[in-house]
């Protein structure tokens, strides 16, 4: 029972959500993704080929029949049948449908698929499991579609006469291993020797030419009248643009003399610069035969800021077949010279044109073998789109006619079909869209159904049926009518929205409205217009449009609600009887008719016609609807009453004439009084009034009394004279306004007679508190100043009253400070200010004369002044002269700041504006906030602000840029120091994840991208428009636009941000949803290529029954529906009471969570209810919390004690435990406490050295920032990627900096060059074939003298060579790689491949690396490793180091440190660089460095912001220093130098006595031009002083050679010597260490950081490695991470490390490369998963990282999960990646050299390689040996020049 209970509920809600939902679609889905999809029109049956399947549907999308077609073992390069021992790369390969086409004369279906080089089969219509045909075997000529899924194949089945043979006309791209057929004939059906799909004739197929660039991509395929036509797109690369081609061939043609194809241009009609749409995406024919229009959508990417585009175009084929034979005559009989710039040979290139008589085109309708053929033609069709869209593109088109109207589909890429009407004028209207599936794209496919009822639309997965009308959803006519369906029209006779063939008397006149241009049935007119209530007659009603009614139509008449009554028919009119009085409704309050619709109705089944609302009006009430006029309220109105004047009363008027009576609208006959005079008074004061009276025969003899309700008095009137009256008033007070209308009444005999007596009482008091005010008043009212007592009043209240006004009074101005220059306008605040502008003579403002402004004046209290400039700053008040008068304010107006703007902040924002900009200065409040105007570039912005700060929001900028910000005070500018702000280009949103959030809200969507930073105020912002479909069928209330601003963000970095998603209406889907992100003025679509981000319905959960779960097995578990469909189980959170329940499991319909072990209390705990006091069950998903129930613990005691379980178990559980620790610790025990005892000694260390390292991180951080800002200022200086490639290619050659590849000289000939270049891009060509390049890798890695440093030497080279085609660099790098690895696997050695570079392969993949990563290191890691070496360098500076012996203080390396504690002193000198005119610069040196070290600084310092290698090297400049008057050249040895024995001291400053401050000159000067009087070595005499005679030292002089002999046989004392130096100085690396470690933790998160910073190429080769080892089952874990360290982190990255030089423009002095070794060796050790136990033996390197290495080795760990686990990179995503590097950088290199270079390779294993070409089949297939002579004989001029 209680099942069944649920069900109706079930059935209940259901039916309510039905009805507010769109009817739901029939649809089909399918396990894999759609393809194709036809409908036969004889059965209805519907066909879709999906990958691997094919479905036979029923009409309505039901299954019939499925046909599997995949997958099977294949690959693209191999021909079929597939036998794997001659395709050893066949694997298991999905097959995609490319071709669905019926054939229904012969009852079969023709399908092609990818697989198998895209053969074909035929099919039985009627159930496609039944194969008709298939062979695999018949080799290239049944090759029908194209084998790449990526490439596109249309086609069409017809026959070339009709009834004759069954054609397939088929047309397709050329993919990368197709057989090059581009448009093909192909039989059906077995003819003469030819099997099906096999080509019509041998002529009857088009290949690409061989040498042709440009590649297709079909759209479609179709027939009119004796022609085939195929619409395709067509990428040129020559020049580089992408065209849309229509072609045309008869289809009687089997040698295609007649192909013929043109140009399709679609222009934007609405934007005339706009280029045309640059890409058909779908097109269709409508009305095929004579007369057909093609519709084709186009589209354009929305590159050049003009955002994505979409256009429908029209073109008529009479248009099209008239152009085409325009252009066969024009090439046919035109002029060669003409047409060779119009006319070309498709898929060749040129054609030969002109020549043949004149007709030629109408003799041979389908071209000859005598005319040109095939024949392309750049003069084609251009059109004006029809229908244009920005933002989406439209992906598929269908068209169809219904009643003679033209009706388009367009289905869109955002899931949606449009619909379209095309009138008869060519305008276009959408009246309607249905939302099919929201975010999916609808497929090419769409097509109408065989009864063309419905439609079928495809999306990823699934197949949609689609009305193509709703008109049964439209209730009223009023509804069908504003559908503006085609479709639908308003069957009158039915009373319903039908088509026009569902309305059975359609044809009649007025029975079908059609709904775009026809009217509803309405009562245009009723006879008599309106009746009295009183009154019974008949009414008649003109119909407009009346349908043609016959005998047996009836119409009803109602009235309200009363019965109904048969209408009659008089003369075209309906008429009616009116209903009798007791059956209309009352007359409502306030008015004086009733409104009754009157409804007509068809009898038969009571169909409703029309309605009309028609008054009954009621002359008793129509005299009480103006207030004291009862007889003109009467006659006045718009019916027919009269007023009887001896009864007074309002009647209904008689038919004629009658007497006492005041008639319908004759209302000037009323009795009445009128025209009081006078029309104001005063208050408090007794006021004769007179007024007149007319028509008062019947009021005549009885007393007047006139009065007011409002005021309560009432006033005896006397007669003055006939037809006048007066009155007196009594003293009437009113204090709440100046002015109160006052309308009199007059009485007679009690009864009031029409009175137009309307008088104002005013009071003069009232606002009028000064003189000026109070004579400022209307003259009307007779207002007075009365001095005495200091009032304004009316003029017979005072005695002494005054026509002059006391001086004016200022009693405040605003503002009250004013800039020097004037301009800003003064408000003056006061009273007796004037009686009008007039009075105002002059106003001065501390003492400056202030220009008055009259329209902003008001009476007596403002006067508004613009300020004139001062010439010096002036303090002092007000001054005013009001004709003649003076006033003045106190002296405390001040105009005498200059506002001085000194800094904005930020400096920088985005190009869209919206930066709110806060401006610092002083007296940046003078004036007032109106005066003060803020700009950029002339372009406002806006003040939101002003005080002591500014604060201004920037508009929008056109271009980027650095502008001045000026700030104006009145108009006049104010003087600024060069105040500027930034815009840069706007913010870039690249990615979001996840894709989508539940309607509630909440989530937490990670946007990346870049230029984040820039934004001070980011909001998600989603706009939901209701979609139509939805707004006619919601009964709840029409949906309304809604804009939803999301407020609460993260902001993590420059290219991270978190939003939660803000929560939207209900219904997502009864709404377009557009989620997009607002960063100040910059809003960007949250939409990516991965899709736009959506909204899905909130998840239901069903709640515990009877509201308590019983906990009893560790796990809660909660049902519902879409529970995963927004919501990952890392983000749902669940809580008993107020304790978190741990996710464990979250799918579609089922939670699963862990909750805490003990009972919590409940989050909102009951009190009246203690039994039941449980803790709640809360599930959160984002925003939202559901409360399911509450949850019960089993608190049932076990059986047995837990104090009997204990013992018994855990006692021999320790026993054993204990003794096999004992055993362990005993072996272990002296290595652990050795081990600890290090550790300790190294933690003691540390600790020793913190302080220090806190306060020498301090100075650092300090420096740093200097040298931070020397970044931002003059860039990191990365090298460009020609250098960048040369450094790391070839610097590390035996020829260094001055390797041919270096230098790019090719030393040849100059007669030569021209052969030589050629024969090298014949070469170049050459090492291009797979099979030639991978000979001669083998041949030259089998010779025994190719030296591992020639292997790395030719990989760079090849490298090099092959840059412009990195896509197949890569390939043959893989093809090598899996020969690698299947050496090192077979040899059951995989863990050593990669361990060196001692293949060409291994080269390969570093160069790879190298080339890959160089982006990641110019954006990411760059920075910290560009700073980590600026620290080390820095900080090895700070300190002495030894000149000679290359050691320093401050090292991270212990055998490059300086052992002896040097006493030295820093020092700031200024230095002048002579003849560049700058200021003195001041350079921190120490006392103790040489002039060399010193002259290193100094370049440093002052050369900071240039690239180092523009600096001048040491030893070019001369360093002087001038103590007094005499000037002094130091160098690093002279005659001064001091000396012992053999030995001699490098100078330094301290030698030359230099001091602090201490002012020096640096010039470039040469050594002929040093003064003779230098006494300065010249530099011969410096080499000879550095011989073995002449030793020199710096700081530490090494011992002599006798105690060097001493120490080699004393070896032992001296290593004992050197551990304890070490030790003794191992705090100063400890210190050194500290000081660095946050940069070096900085470059090692930066390189070590997953997620979207990985480089693809990483990802990439990383799967690639994971394949491999799945493939070869290799399951440890180990050998992957060796693999992958030793392909990135030691390939690469150690490299750059090591060699910062390689990337950036920098000079790396051996002391700092001592540093950056050890942390190098550091991120080696990082990297590999061995355990470094420490000892006292151990390196100091290893010792001084000892506690950092673990987490830097959980770092790497994490690392490679990361990449595990991120989104694949497609071969295709990573050959785009690698097009681009190729295509930004191949022009800047030496490939000539670099061939040059390969070739002596060629040239020295010239025998050995021709051999290994000819012993290859392949090779001497491709004649590659020959091939090689020939380049041979070129390159080493064998032959002689013809």
């Amino acid at each position: 029972m209680a099942l069944q209970l649920w069900a109706l509920a079930l059935l209940g809600l259901a039916g309510t959500s039905a009805s507010l939902r769109p009817r739901k679609l029939d649809s089909f889905r399918s396990e894999t993704e759609l393809n194709h999809l036809v409908v036969d029109e004889a059965s209805g049956m519907v066909y879709v080929g999906a990958v691997n399947m094919l479905y036979q549907l029923s009409a309505d999308l039901q299954l019939e029949q499925r046909a599997a077609t995949g997958p099977a073992l294949d690959n693209k390069k191999c021909t079929p049948p597939i036998e794997v021992s001659q395709c050893h790369e066949a694997v298991l390969t999905d097959n995609v449908n490319q071709l669905l086409l019926l054939d229904p004369p012969r009852s079969r279906l023709v399908e092609c698929g990818s697989l198998f080089k895209g053969i074909c089969a035929l099919r039985a219509l009627g159930n496609i499991s039944t194969r008709l045909f298939y062979e695999d075997g018949s080799g290239e000529k049944s090759f029908v579609a194209s084998n790449d899924e990526s490439v596109a194949t249309v086609g069409l089945v017809s026959a070339a006469d009709p009834g004759g043979e069954r054609l397939l006309f088929v047309g397709k791209g050329n993919g990368p291993h197709d057989n090059g057929v581009i448009v093909s004939t192909r039989l059906l059906d077995r003819t003469e020797g030819r099997e099906a799909f096999e080509a019509y004739t041998d002529h009857a197929t088009y290949k690409a030419g061989y040498m042709s660039s440009n590649t297709q991509q079909f759209v479609a395929a179709f027939e009119d009248g004796p022609y085939v036509f195929f619409v395709f797109n067509q990428q040129d690369k020559h020049p580089a643009r992408n065209r849309t081609l229509l072609a045309r061939m008869c289809k009687q043609d089997p040698f295609y003399y007649s192909y013929l194809e043109v140009d399709l241009s679609c222009l934007d009609p609405g934007d005339a610069q706009a280029p045309a749409f640059g890409t058909c995406l779908a097109a269709s024919l409508d009305r095929p035969g004579s007369g057909g229009v093609l519709y084709a959508v186009f589209s354009t990417d929305g590159r050049g800021g003009r955002g994505p585009r979409t256009g429908l175009c029209l073109f008529p084929l009479d248009e099209v077949h008239r152009r085409m034979e325009a252009n066969r005559d024009a090439c046919y009989t035109g002029a060669r010279e003409v047409a060779r710039d119009t006319f070309y040979k498709p898929f060749h290139g040129d054609i030969q044109c002109g020549g043949h008589v004149s007709g030629a085109s109408k003799s041979f309708l389908c071209g000859s073998e005598h005319l040109p053929y095939p024949l392309g033609s750049h003069d084609g069709l251009s059109v004006k789109a029809v229908l244009h869209r920005g933002g989406l593109n439209l992906t598929a088109v269908t068209v169809t006619t219904e009643n003679g109207h033209t009706i388009a589909f367009l289905g869109t890429s955002d899931g949606r079909v449009l619909k379209v009407y095309f009138a008869p004028d060519g305008s276009s209207t959408e009246y309607g869209a249905i939302l099919v599936e929201i975010n999916k794209r609808i497929k090419r496919d769409l097509v109408l159904a065989a009864d063309l009822a419905s439609l079928y639309a495809m999306t990823q997965d699934k197949v949609f049926r689609l009305l193509v009308q709703e008109c049964a959803s439209f209730s009223s006519c009023a509804h069908c009518q504003s559908s503006q369906d085609p479709y639908c029209g308003w069957c009158v006779v039915e009373g319903r929205c039908t088509r026009k063939a569902e309305c059975p008397r359609a044809d009649e006149s007025g029975h079908w409205l059609w709904s775009r241009n026809e009217s509803c049935v309405a009562v245009t007119g009723a006879h008599p217009q309106n009746m009295s209530r009183q009154a019974q007659g008949e009414v008649q009603l003109t119909v407009s449009p009346l349908p043609a009614l016959r005998d047996d139509d009836t119409l009803l008449c109602l009235f309200g609600g009363s019965p109904p009554h048969p209408a009659r028919l008089q003369e075209g009119a309906v008429v009616c009887n009116s209903p009798s009085r007791s059956s209309l409704p009352r007359t409502p309050p306030g008015q004086d008719h009733v409104a009754v619709t009157i409804r007509l109705h068809f009898k038969r089944g009571n169909v409703f016609l029309t309605s009309h609302q028609y008054p009954f009006y009621d002359c008793r009430e129509a005299m009480s609807l103006q207030e004291n006029l009862p007889c003109i309220s009467c006659s006045s109105n718009r019916w027919t009453c009269q007023w009887a004047l001896l009864e007074h009363a309002c009647q209904q008027a008689s038919p004629g004439p009658e007497d006492g009576v005041v008639g319908a609208h004759m209302e000037d006959d009323c009795p009445q009084f009128l025209n009081p005079s006078p029309l104001v008074i005063p208050v408090n004061h007794e006021t004769d009034v007179t007024f007149q009276g007319k028509n008062l025969d019947t009021v005549q003899g009885s007393p007047l009394l006139v009065g007011s309700d409002l005021l309560k008095f009432e006033a005896l009137v006397s007669t003055q004279e006939p037809g006048t009256f007066s009155f007196r008033t009594p003293k009437l007070t009113h204090d709440a306004n100046e002015t109160l209308p006052l309308h009199l009444y007059v009485k007679s005999a009690g009864k009031n007679v029409d009175s137009r007596l309307q008088v104002t009482l005013y009071n003069c008091s009232f606002g009028r508190s000064d003189c000026s005010l109070c004579l400022a008043a209307d003259p009307a009212y007779r207002c007075v100043w009365c001095s005495g007592r200091s009032r304004c009043v009316y003029e017979a209240l005072c005695s002494n009253a005054t026509s002059e006004c006391p001086p004016p009074v200022v009693t405040r101005i605003q503002p009250e400070t004013g800039p020097l220059g004037g301009g800003i306008r003064v408000t003056i605040l006061g009273s007796n200010l004037g009686v009008r502008a007039d009075d105002v003579k002059r106003v001065t403002v501390a003492g400056q004369n202030c220009a008055f402004e009259p329209e902003r004046y008001s009476v007596s209290t403002r006067i508004v002044c613009t300020i004139e400039a001062a010439e010096e700053p002036c303090t002092g008040g007000v001054e005013v002269d009001i004709n003649g008068k003076l006033g003045h304010s106190p002296p405390h107006a001040q105009f005498t700041y200059q506002p001085q703007p000194h800094s904005v902040e930020p400096k920088q924002g985005p190009q869209a504006g919206g930066t709110t900009l806060t401006i610092n200065g002083t007296h940046l409040d003078t004036g007032s906030e109106e005066d003060v105007r803020v700009t950029l570039n002339d372009v406002p912005c806006n003040v939101t602000q002003f005080g002591a700060q500014l604060q201004c929001v920037t508009g929008p900028q056109a271009v980027p840029g650095e502008l001045a910000l000026k700030i104006y005070y009145g108009g006049s500018e104010v003087p600024n120091p060069g105040i500027t702000f930034t815009y840069r280009e706007n913010p870039v949103l690249r990615a979001f994840e996840p894709l989508r959030s539940f309607v509630s809200g909440g989530r937490s969507i990670n946007v990346t991208g870049q230029g984040f930073s820039l934004i001070q105020r980011f909001a998600m912002v989603v706009i939901a428009e209701p979609l139509q479909s939805w707004r006619r069928r919601r009964e709840t209330g029409p949906l309304h636009s809604v804009t939803v601003v999301g407020t609460e963000y993260v902001f993590y970095n420059d290219s991270k941000v978190v939003f939660l998603s803000p929560a939207v209406p209900e219904e997502p889907e009864a709404y377009n949803l557009t989620a997009l992100i607002r960063m100040d003025g910059h809003q960007a679509l949250l939409r990516t290529e991965a899709g736009a981000f959506e909204y899905v319905a909130d998840p239901t959960f069903e709640n515990f029954t009877g509201g308590v779960k019983k906990q009893v097995n560790k796990l809660i578990h909660a049902r519902g529906t879409n529970l995963n469909k927004a919501m990952t189980i890392h983000e749902a959170e669940a809580f008993v009471g107020a304790e978190r329940c741990i996710m464990k499991t979250l799918t579609e319909t089922d939670l699963y969570c862990e909750p805490p072990e003990v009972q919590p209390p409940p989050k909102r705990r009951q009190k009246r209810d203690t039994a039941h006091n449980l803790p709640e069950f809360i599930v959160k998903f984002g925003s939202r919390e559901w409360v399911l129930g509450r949850v019960e613990y089993d608190t049932r005691a076990s059986d047995v004690p837990l104090s009997l379980i204990l013992p018994l178990v855990i006692g021999p559980m320790v026993a054993v435990i204990a003794v096999s620790v004992y055993c362990y610790w005993r072996k272990s025990q002296q290595a652990e406490r050795e081990y600890e005892k290090i550790k300790s000694q190294l933690e003691g260390l540390e600790e020793s050295v913190r302080d220090r390292c806190k306060k020498e991180f301090t100075d650092l951080m300090i420096e740093m920032e200097d040298q931070t800002n020397d970044v931002h200022e003059a860039g990191i200086p990365v090298l460009d990627y020609k250098t960048y490639t040369d450094r790391v290619f070839f610097l590390p050659s035996k020829d260094g900096d001055k390797d041919v590849m270096i230098t790019g000289k090719l030393d040849i000939p100059e007669s030569r060059r021209q052969v030589v270049e050629q024969a090298l891009y014949q070469f170049s060509n050459l090492l291009n074939s797979k099979c030639f390049l991978i000979n001669f890798i083998h041949t030259l890695e089998n010779q025994r003298e190719f030296s591992a440093r020639a292997k790395v030497y030719f990989a760079s080279l090849l490298t090099v060579a092959l840059h412009g085609k990195l896509e197949y660099y890569t390939d043959i790098m893989r093809t090598l790689f899996l020969e690698l690895m299947e050496q090192y696997v077979v040899a059951k050695n995989p863990k050593l491949m990669l361990r060196r570079s001692e293949t060409v392969v291994e080269r390969m993949l570093s160069n790879w690396m190298s080339i890959c990563l160089y982006q990641y290191l110019k954006d990411s890691a760059g920075e910290p490793l560009y700073k980590l070496f600026k620290a080390i360098k820095h900080q090895v500076e700070k300190g002495p180091v030894d000149a000679v012996q290359k050691k320093a203080k401050y090292t991270l390396n212990d055998t490059g440190l300086l052992g002896d504690d040097v006493e030295y002193t820093p020092l700031t000198v200024s230095v002048i660089v002579q003849d560049e005119g700058v200021d003195a610069v001041p350079v921190k040196v120490l006392n103790c460095d040489t002039i060399s070290q010193v002259k290193e600084k100094i370049i440093d310092q002052v050369y900071r912001t240039q690239p180092c290698s523009r600096w001048p090297k040491a030893d070019s400049v001369v360093l002087e220093w001038r103590p007094g008057s005499t000037a002094q050249i130091l160098s690093d040895l002279d005659l001064t130098s001091q000396r012992e024995g053999r030995w001699r001291r490098v100078n330094t400053l301290m030698h030359y006595n230099v001091r602090d401050g201490a002012t020096l000159i640096l010039s470039k000067v040469g050594v002929s031009q040093q003064p003779e009087d230098s006494q300065q070595d010249l530099p011969g005499e410096r080499h000879a002083l550095l011989e073995e005679e002449n030793r020199v030292w710096h700081l530490v002089r090494p011992t002599d050679e006798v105690d060097e002999g001493k120490s080699k046989r004393g070896s032992v004392k001296e290593k004992e010597r050197t551990k304890a130096i070490t030790e003794i100085y191992l705090t100063r690396l400890l210190s050194v260490k500290g000081t660095l470690q946050q940069f070096v933790d900085n470059f090692f998160q930066s390189v070590l950081a997953p997620g979207n910073a990985v480089p693809p190429a990483v990802k990439y080769f990383f799967d690639f490695l994971d394949e491999q080892a799945e493939k070869h089952d290799i399951k440890d874990e180990d050998t992957i991470h060796i693999w992958k360290t030793n392909s990135l982190p030691l390939r690469f990255w150690v490299n750059i490390l090591k060699n910062p030089h390689f990337i950036f423009d920098v000079h790396v002095h051996e002391v700092v490369d001592a540093s950056l070794s050890v942390i190098a060796q550091t991120f080696m050790d990082a990297c590999t998963r061995t355990e470094h136990k420490l000892s006292r033996d151990s390196p100091s390197n290893k010792l001084l990282y000892a506690k950092e290495i673990s987490t830097y080795k959980k770092m790497v760990e994490d690392y490679y999960k990361g990449i595990r686990q991120m989104v694949q990179v497609s071969d295709q995503d990573m050959n785009t990646h690698l097009a681009e590097i190729s295509r930004a950088h191949t022009d800047s290199l030496n490939t000539l050299v670099a061939l040059h270079q390969l070739y002596q390779y060629t040239q020295k294993y010239y025998d050995e390689i021709i051999n290994a070409l000819e012993e290859d089949p392949a090779a001497q297939k491709m004649q590659l040996a020959f091939r090689l002579q020939q380049i041979a004989a070129a390159l080493e001029n064998k032959v002689t020049d013809l």
